[in-house]
């Protein structure tokens, strides 16, 4: 993938960036291109050889229409959860590894619906927090809108997110209750009819 001077792209971990010169440079007797890259969060410059662009994950930012999807994903109600402490933390991290941020939105989403009900640990709360700040700057920067709306338009789709899955795992215990009896009847049935049988032989 090519980059232009000016374009706003996203580098993994590190957040959104600013493309703001394309050079070479000889480093041992290789010549290499390189981008500089001006990260918004700290005001830092970055330099990502131009060679190793898709291995490092470095994308262009995410357009308007894809802020619409992101934020469905958000509120969908779909939430990966291990329960395994260690298969979590490998999944969640290897999805911020990626740079992608509907894989970000996954780990907000499962990290903070798991902290509804305990305590975090702390790296994970501060995954948890990076996730958060990657995905509200990256948004922020696309509509440009201030990173406390942003925050609030987030919140606004996890809480609906839970929402609707609190619906869906209340309509998933009704049907169950109701399965039950079902089951419960058509063995009475499958036990009496052996005594009807015989009754009506008599």
């Amino acid at each position: 993938m090519t980059f232009q001077i000016g374009d706003k792209v996203i580098y993994p971990n590190h957040g959104l960036g600013i493309v703001e010169r394309i050079e070479e440079k000889t480093i041992l007797g290789t010549t290499c291109g390189f981008f500089h890259l001006r990260i918004v969060s700290n005001d830092t410059t970055v330099l990502v050889p131009v060679a190793n662009v898709d291995n490092v994950g470095l994308r262009k930012a995410i357009t308007d229409e894809e802020v619409e999807r992101l934020f469905g994903l958000l509120g969908d109600g779909r939430i990966d959860n291990h329960q395994n402490w260690k298969g979590r933390f490998k999944d969640n991290s290897d999805k911020m590894r990626t740079g992608s941020i509907y894989d970000m939105a996954d780990v907000l989403k499962s990290l903070t619906f798991l902290s509804k009900s305990k305590s975090l640990s702390f790296r994970e709360k501060r995954m948890l927090d990076r996730a958060r700040a990657l995905i509200v700057s990256e948004i922020s920067e696309v509509l440009r809108e201030k990173a406390l709306e942003i925050e609030q338009k987030v919140d606004y789709a996890l809480e609906k997110c839970f929402m609707v899955k609190a619906r869906n795992m209340a309509r998933a215990s009704a049907r169950a209750k109701i399965a039950r009896p079902v089951k419960a009847t058509v063995l009475s049935s499958a036990r009496l009819a052996p005594a009807r049988r015989a009754a009506r032989a008599s």
